[in-house]
């Protein structure tokens, strides 16, 4: 039920996620890793969410990461806002980290020229370069980030994408299949009291 977050939605795509994170970080308490596909992303969500809970916000390029990343881990009650360069490496096992958050799917920028250039490519070849390329990265990247939930075997949580395309659009079956085999849940008061039950158990 969320905005698409392009086009002429995509300033009320931006409010969804922040007014999601509140709900979704107040459940979890704290224990968050939102993960955010643009750095004015990053930047707005993060100012939002410091006025809004009482949870401490970590935020990348406001100390090195493996700073952020140790404090993180260290503090079950915080949360780390971070972009793409955090979407792997992060390894931080336990209920310091039960909820992933990413704000969109990782799909390149349309300006991107390297992207573009191997998409036209891939579309003199196979005609479908959209498919054979940005959803292949994207599918990549997507996999990396969720792998940041589940670092062992005893971890569990809940990994949120807030990107109605996920559900609407036929790639999104591909992105789906490119990851572990989670429950998938759509209602929001499912997932919030799976939140809290962790949180409570923990």
């Amino acid at each position: 039920d969320f905005p698409a977050p392009q086009g002429t939605t995509a300033a009320a795509h931006a409010q969804a996620v922040i007014d999601e994170l509140v709900t979704l970080i107040e459940a979890a308490g704290g224990r968050t890793l939102a993960l955010f596909t643009t750095t004015r992303a990053l930047t707005e969500a993060a100012a939002a969410i410091r006025e809004r809970t009482d949870h401490r916000v970590l935020v990348q390029g406001e100390a090195p990461p493996r700073h952020l990343v140790r404090d993180f881990a260290a503090d079950e009650s915080s949360c780390l806002f971070a972009t793409t360069s955090f979407w792997q490496g992060v390894d931080v096992p336990g209920a310091a980290c039960s909820l992933v958050v990413i704000d969109k799917l990782p799909f390149p920028r349309p300006d991107d020229p390297l992207a573009v250039a191997r998409r036209e490519a891939a579309d003199a070849h196979s005609g479908d370069g959209f498919t054979d390329v940005y959803v292949a990265r994207a599918a990549v990247l997507l996999a990396q980030g969720v792998g940041r939930l589940i670092r062992s075997s005893a971890d569990r949580g809940v990994v949120a994408v807030l990107d109605p395309r996920l559900s609407t659009k036929a790639y999104g079956r591909l992105l789906l299949a490119s990851l572990p085999p989670f429950r998938v849940w759509h209602d929001r008061d499912v997932v919030v009291g799976a939140l809290q039950r962790l949180a409570r158990r923990d």
